[in-house]
């Protein structure tokens, strides 16, 4: 079974094993050049000395006298002394010693060999084994008075006592290698002890899973992620990003400042603040988005970076569009079943009272209403998603008690297939329920009706919803197309003409408002048949 370490125990092991390797390495070359060095030196030190021997007069002098040795011997010892030297050894040509810290050895041959040079009047510094075992000595020659080699001046240090000098400071640097040892394992293990905590504990593998998730989840959300750093570069940014950024799925824009791609952003000042920003509108490119900008965080509190969340407006108008619509469907169900279910109960009691007369004759009015209705609209407004929302609100107004006419006058029959189906019944829809809504808010009036005219002549495709309610406070004209905003009382309200005013941009047409002379409102919306045309901003 393989034994699995743990990231920790890993980079402990690591650490250490380099830094022993390391210290290893650098004590190893330190006792070499520790050795070398000390060895040039004391073979350096021999040789000045030996020099130094070889200058003196007395020395010169002594080889021409009856008894060298008896002069040379007490000038040896005494320098041999002085310098700590292992021995100081005079000899002539011959090599017969005239000085040895061994008296007994003076008068015989000199040992080592290495006495050619130095007859030739070079001095040297070189290993051998004397009498006294292998030594590392300096040589120099003693010229006589015409200039002629006479003599040899070999001063020495035995090579075991270099070596135990050697030995000593060896032994000081591998002291100080395993305490730098012990220091370095103690770092590793504290290193080792931040990267974990900074990981949050987790495993390589784990780390590698939560990437893969983390992009997996971030490439399925279906809104723009943007994350950066401090200094306002950017860490990452998902597919959805580029795309609202109008860049290719597979351009790489980590690293660049934030600012380069969107010159208005907040995201600078929400890692400056440390304030997050929700639900905030802003212009990317060509869209209209809807931005969440948060700060990130650290344990310390500190703010790292931020990121951002953004989604195209009209995705969420979409979204809006598509419950209002599935929200009018369900009221016109219930209105008609409702309606209807009245006037079958009329119906039965006329029936159980005997009264058929009346009762075909209701049948008949309202069959005649329904079926004129209808027959407009399948003549004058053939498309089958507008005429099954004006189907459904005639039939939601019926229960309402108010009445919802359209103007016999009206005509919607050249729509163009650019122009997006949808989008026009976002505008008539909510027109409608806005008006109904208005003449509901006006109790005092006993004449409560909606008036819509359509008409397709001409250049444009002309919307207009005229109500029978309180009209529009002078205070309010220029807020009522903002979201949220309402003069109505209720939660849930100031929606429907923001939407309206997004789908006429989209359809680069414009919306207008004036009182009615009845004391409503009247709405036109305008929209272009050439796409082209238009006022893009609205009204």
């Amino acid at each position: 079974m393989r034994l699995k370490l743990r990231l920790q125990t890993k980079l402990i092991l690591i650490i250490c094993t380099l830094l022993a390797l390391v210290i290893a390495s650098i004590g190893g070359i330190f006792n070499y050049v520790m050795s070398s060095v000390l060895e040039d030196q004391i073979g350096t030190r021999a040789l000045k000395v030996a020099e130094t021997i070889a200058g003196m007069p007395e020395i010169r002098q002594a080889f021409y006298q009856p008894d060298p040795s008896a002069i040379i011997q007490p000038i040896a010892e005494s320098v041999r002394e002085t310098i700590d030297a292992e021995f100081i050894v005079v000899g002539n040509r011959e090599g017969i010693r005239y000085a040895h810290p061994l008296p007994d050895r003076i008068g015989k041959e000199m040992v080592g060999g290495d006495n050619g040079p130095v007859l030739e009047g070079r001095s040297i510094i070189s290993r051998a084994i004397g009498s006294m075992g292998p030594s590392l000595r300096g040589k120099a020659p003693v010229f006589g008075n015409q200039g002629e080699v006479v003599g040899i001046i070999s001063v020495g240090f035995l090579t075991e006592d270099i070596d135990l000098i050697t030995e000593q400071y060896q032994s000081q640097i591998e002291w100080v290698s395993l305490i730098a040892l012990a220091v370095g394992m103690a770092g590793a293990t504290l290193i080792a002890r931040n990267v974990r905590r900074s990981i949050h504990g987790l495993e390589p593998e784990e780390i590698g899973a939560l990437y893969t998730e983390k992009k997996a989840i971030l490439e399925s959300i279906h809104e723009g992620i943007i994350a950066v750093d401090r200094q306002g570069m950017i860490t990452m940014a998902n597919r959805y990003a580029l795309q609202l950024l109008q860049l290719p799925e597979d351009a790489t824009i980590t690293g660049r400042h934030i600012e380069e791609l969107i010159p208005n952003t907040r995201l600078n000042e929400v890692v400056r603040t440390g304030q997050a920003e929700v639900d905030r509108e802003m212009l990317l490119g060509d869209h209209e988005v809807v931005v969440n900008r948060v700060p990130v965080v650290d344990r310390n509190s500190r703010v790292t970076g931020a990121v951002s969340s953004f989604r195209s407006k009209s995705e969420l108008y979409r979204l809006a569009e598509e419950l209002s619509q599935v929200k009018r469907f369900a009221e016109a169900l219930r209105a008609q079943t409702h309606e209807f279910s009245n006037k079958l109960y009329v119906i039965s009691g006329l029936i159980q009272l005997e009264s058929y007369q009346e009762a075909v004759e209701l049948i008949s009015r309202e069959v005649d209403v329904h079926q004129n209705f209808v027959q407009f609209i399948m003549r004058d407004i053939p498309d089958p998603m507008i005429g099954g929302l004006l189907i459904g609100k005639y039939n939601h107004a019926q229960e309402l008690k108010l009445s919802f006419e359209i103007d016999p006058q009206s005509s919607f029959r050249d729509i163009p297939d650019t122009i997006d189906r949808n989008l026009l019944v976002t505008i008539i829809g909510n027109l409608i329920d806005n008006a109904m809504d208005a003449v509901l808010a006006c109790r005092d009036k006993e004449v409560k009706s909606v008036v819509l005219f359509l008409t397709d002549l001409g250049e444009d495709l002309i919307i207009e919803c005229e109500d029978t309610g309180v009209g529009i406070p002078e205070e309010a004209r220029n807020a009522v197309f903002e979201k949220g905003f309402s003069t109505k009382e209720g939660e849930h309200r100031g929606i429907g003409l923001a939407l309206v005013l997004h789908a006429v941009r989209k359809l680069n047409g414009y919306i207008t408002f004036h009182n009615s002379p009845v004391g409503g409102t009247i709405f036109t919306v305008a929209i272009p048949k050439n796409m082209e045309g238009g006022n893009p901003d609205g009204g």
